[in-house]
């Protein structure tokens, strides 16, 4: 914290948002077991089956019903059947798992028993991680990943679950970023998924129970934002990528595949960034996150993953006017966030100096 900046409060409303309602109406009014109480207390009450109580309640409930179930088809017909997962079995490996979500979901395994592998250039937060094997390694490298993907198979065995989360940000313009900075971003960011697939990949299909392939990519690779070009393009790429991945996977039904496409995330990555609307696009927490991903790869399920709300309905934005669009653009504020950007890097610096503790 600064020293030299007074604290701030926030409003008592601030952790209410859009995505807090709907998980309240998701476990009371939208759930299908709430729904049918409401008309079977209705009838401990000695109600009638023909009153407009009974008869709308039922229809509400069959309603909620229906649109569950359909979900649920909806599901299987898109991702097919779950695959058999034994954690004491699965070999984990995670790119970026020294810090922020990929810390957590490489502790989370650690601590429940299955062998977790971190690739990253920097070492561990926390050196009480238990379960964990450290590899330094830089994903933009592609003959750092051949060495240490040996070194895994050797000392573990091999990887059934891969969680593809390293990133970078540089946060300048495109004009003011060197040619060797857009290089190293475009590297980690994008082409590290291609590497570490084509490494990856044929040890899980010759697996008898498969693999799973997890893809952490962003919302702003729908929509681009000022000062995140490389990211942005990077991240478009990426879910381009995992798409068409998965569609030449449909031959493969025991491989899995999780597409995840957050919002802001609070980790060092975007430290300084400020949400442009915390009701509508509130930060969201690795934790959260975290386990969808970790519910996702447990089930043996494939899935994409959204947070916040928007981020699950953020190709409608692309059907609006090109007028409403600048619009929503302007209003949101997307355009304004990385102006307070001070990331990672500047972060360790001064803490560093001890200008930030």
């Amino acid at each position: 914290m600064d020293r030299s900046r007074a604290p701030t409060r926030d409003s008592w409303f601030a952790p209410i948002s859009v995505d807090v309602f709907l998980k309240v109406l998701n476990v009371t009014l939208l759930h299908p077991f709430v729904a049918w109480i409401i008309p079977l207390c209705f009838r401990a009450e000695h109600q009638a089956w023909d009153t407009r109580p009974m008869t709308v309640s039922i229809a509400w409930a069959t309603f909620v019903t229906l649109l569950w179930m359909g979900n649920v088809l909806s599901h299987k017909i898109a991702y097919g059947m779950h695959r058999e997962v034994d954690l004491q079995e699965e070999v984990i490996v995670v790119t970026g798992g020294s810090s922020g979500l990929g810390l957590l979901i490489a502790e989370v395994y650690g601590m429940r028993g299955a062998t977790v592998a971190v690739l990253d250039t920097k070492p561990l937060e926390s050196t009480e991680a238990r379960g964990i094997t450290y590899y330094q390694c830089d994903v933009s490298d592609k003959g750092q990943i051949a060495r240490v993907a040996s070194e895994i198979e050797r000392d573990l065995g091999t990887p059934t679950v891969l969680v593809n989360n390293a990133a970078i940000v540089v946060g300048k313009k495109l004009l003011d970023m060197s040619v060797d900075e857009v290089d190293r971003s475009l590297k980690t960011n994008l082409l590290s998924h291609f590497y570490t697939v084509k490494t990856f990949l044929p040890g899980m299909i010759n697996n008898e129970t498969g693999g799973t392939i997890v893809t952490v990519s962003s919302v702003i690779g729908h929509l681009g934002a000022a000062q995140l070009s490389d990211y942005a393009a990077a991240k478009a790429g990426v879910t381009a990528l995992h798409k068409s991945l998965a569609a030449e996977l449909q031959e493969y039904p025991e491989i899995k595949t999780i597409l995840v496409t957050p919002g802001q995330l609070s980790t060092p990555l975007f430290h300084g960034v400020r949400t442009p609307n915390s009701f509508i696009a509130p930060i969201v927490e690795p934790i959260d996150i975290a386990k969808e991903i970790i519910k996702a790869i447990d089930l043996g399920l494939s899935d994409h993953i959204g947070m916040p709300l928007y981020a699950r309905w953020v190709d409608w934005y692309n059907v609006l006017p090109v007028g409403l669009q600048k619009i929503a653009r302007s209003v949101s504020g997307i355009d304004r966030s990385m102006k307070t950007f001070i990331g990672r890097k500047a972060t360790e610096d001064k803490e560093k100096d001890g200008s930030l503790i």
